[in-house]
């Protein structure tokens, strides 16, 4: 995990990496730093462009990669593995993605964000929590105080994750979901919306209810 507290600093213009529902929410945050949104890649040009942003081309394509060196850049599609999948190519073509932050949310100076995080309204990230690369922290979600949140990792909007919480690697936390204090959580595991989780979940696999329940 890279614990660096990058962020975007609008030096440059930023494109959007995915351009649907997601992003439409990225798009906001971004706006809301000030930052100048003009451009997106997709695997082809949306006939629906809310934004009307410049399509660039896919975002593996030779000249797609040319034309993103002039650009920061974000990963907005929601799919943990997909944006694992397409930011760690981008980081190895061109560097690090930005960060997303709202204004909204409340980030303790203690927190340590890697890169390529969003971090969405009214979400709270407390004291020395880790967060790792490409995480979505959706809207309204509770990080309490020492979480480990890996790599890919997506808290959904509403989710609470008690004190000394660790998420693995790719994991979905479900809306509206509850983590008691000190539960690990494996790697690529799926919580159901609303669950609540007393204790630890191993690798791959979807747990769902409260109490919770491990899915066959």
């Amino acid at each position: 995990m890279i614990l660096t507290s990058l962020s975007a600093k609008n030096k440059k213009n930023l494109a959007l990496i995915g351009y649907s529902g997601h992003a439409f929410v990225v798009y906001d945050i971004a706006k809301d730093m000030g930052l100048s949104v003009t451009a997106y890649c997709d695997a082809n040009e949306k006939s629906v462009n809310p934004h009307q942003l410049t399509f660039l081309g896919k975002e593996n394509d030779p000249r797609a990669l040319a034309l993103l060196k002039e650009y920061e850049y974000f990963v907005s599609i929601g799919n943990n593995n997909l944006r694992k999948k397409i930011t760690l190519n981008l980081q190895d073509q061109i560097g690090e993605p930005v960060n997303i932050i709202h204004s909204s949310a409340m980030v303790s100076e203690s927190v340590m964000l890697s890169t390529g995080i969003m971090i969405s309204f009214n979400v709270c990230i407390n004291a020395f929590s880790e967060i790792g690369k490409g995480v979505i922290c959706n809207t309204g979600c509770i990080i309490e105080h020492e979480c480990k949140i890996g790599d890919f990792v997506h808290i959904a909007p509403g989710a609470v994750l008690c004190g000394n919480v660790e998420i693995g690697h790719g994991t979905l936390v479900g809306a509206g979901s509850v983590i008691k204090p000190g539960v690990s959580v494996g790697e690529n595991a799926i919580i159901g919306s609303g669950a609540v989780i007393v204790k630890d979940i191993p690798d791959n696999v979807t747990v769902v209810g409260n109490p919770q329940k491990t899915m066959k």
